[in-house]
């Protein structure tokens, strides 16, 4: 934006720094003095390009994550279909779910890819990721799978009503719910303690296996600095592993965007209040155990395993000392401040 106003520079670089991004717009070299970028809508999406990036990379996630229940559900026992027996199966879930989170990162990555608020929490908490960028991003990423859901019923609704009886919408454990499309159902056999766990225990794997890739100290089986290049690969193989081994039970959620925003849409758009209060109040456990889950999951990688300086738990007292002690803290940082800047 060679040409652009100054005033127009300042401004965007104003808006961006409100929301924790760089003030410096991240384009390519060359594309900043391309005439289009002093363009209103332009300059928009430099102001908002992450949060833009998150917003469909988790649209992306959750079409094809959502997609694939729908075809393996609404299809199920079709003597039409190329197997004569419906057109999929779990493991068609897990490829679904694998492959959104895969290409949903490759359509985020000028963002980080984070796409679930948990990770982007765990991100500030442990890795200095801005806090101020976390409410845009959470709204970005609700949004995202609130909309992706939206997009999937307006697609299978004729196959719903088909599968249901037209105008009928219903969720477990009614034998022809179809409202497990959207979002996660426990099996009814369990416990609010086992609910919970469940959600919990993916939840911690998802995110020591995250820091793990990311770490550039842990070079790994392959001998590189973290997964580099390879991690939206390696992040479809863990997806499609914890959809393998802890799928069954609760549909490992792992993600507030990815559950609640569908839930919410199934709400709008006719299932009723039973979306809430299915599995003795179920939805609330997706929302909890995914921060908590992913809390712990990092707390343990960088407690036995990162070595890096942006972690709280590389600082006296495991980080507690900055709560505890403010002031003593506060003094670290200004130190820290005044040597990076010499």
């Amino acid at each position: 934006m060679a040409d652009a106003a100054p005033s127009t520079v300042r401004r965007i670089s104003t808006v961006r720094s409100r929301f924790g991004l760089q003030p410096n717009v991240p384009l390519e070299e060359g594309h900043q003095d391309l005439e289009h970028q002093d363009l209103l809508w332009s300059r928009i999406r430099l102001a908002m390009r992450e949060p833009f990036a998150e917003f469909f990379g988790t649209f992306i996630m959750v079409l094809f994550g959502d997609g694939s229940v729908a075809q393996v559900l609404l299809s199920a026992g079709q003597k039409t279909s190329p197997g004569q027996n419906g057109s999929g199966e779990y493991q068609s879930i897990s490829w679904g779910w694998g492959l959104g989170v895969m290409l949903g990162i490759y359509v985020a990555g000028d963002s980080g890819g984070f796409l679930n608020p948990a990770i982007t929490f765990c991100f500030c908490l442990y890795r200095k990721l801005p806090w101020r960028r976390f409410p845009i991003y959470f709204l970005a990423q609700f949004l995202g799978g609130f909309c992706a859901a939206g997009v999937i019923y307006a697609n299978y609704v004729s196959a719903i009503d088909a599968y249901e009886g037209a105008g009928l919408r219903t969720v477990p454990p009614s034998p022809t719910a179809t409202a497990g499309v959207f979002c996660t159902y426990p099996q009814a056999f369990l416990t609010k303690t086992n609910q919970f766990f469940s959600e919990f225990i993916t939840a911690t794997l998802l995110m020591f296996v995250i820091f793990a890739l990311k770490d550039e100290s842990n070079r790994g089986a392959m001998g590189k600095t973290g997964a580099g290049p390879f991690f939206p690969l390696a992040l479809f193989f863990l997806i499609f592993g914890l959809g393998a081994s802890f799928g069954w039970e609760t549909g490992y959620a792992i993600n507030l965007a990815r559950d609640f925003g569908p839930r919410l849409m199934s709400y709008a758009v006719g299932y009723g209040h039973a979306v809430w209060s299915a599995g003795d109040y179920y939805f609330w456990i997706p929302m909890v155990a995914s921060f908590l889950g992913c809390a712990f999951g990092g707390f343990l990688y960088d407690v036995f395993i990162y070595t890096g300086p942006e972690s709280p738990i590389n600082t006296p007292w495991l980080g507690l000392k900055r709560f505890l002690r403010p002031g003593t803290a506060s003094s670290a940082r200004v130190k820290e401040s005044e040597r990076s800047s010499a």
